[in-house]
């Protein structure tokens, strides 16, 4: 179940992690990786947002969807 924005926790994000359907698999390496900063610095609009607890903070899990995808690949 996805999260929602969170300013308390953005302010404890330790790691970012990003999951990515099959759908993507052929994206090059570099491209994902750009997208992926493009999603993070904008996490109030994620689509599948989750914040996974750590000893030392949060975790920011942006799970990639379709209206993501089209929304930063533009």
């Amino acid at each position: 179940m996805a999260d929602k924005f969170d300013p308390y926790r953005e302010a404890l994000i330790v790691e970012t992690s990003t999951c990515w359907p099959e759908e993507y698999d052929e994206l090059e390496p570099t491209e994902k990786a750009r997208l992926e900063a493009l999603l993070h610095a904008d996490p109030e609009h994620c689509t599948a947002l989750e914040y996974v607890r750590m000893h030392t903070g949060f975790c920011r899990q942006v799970t990639v969807t379709s209206d993501d995808y089209e929304r930063v690949a533009s």
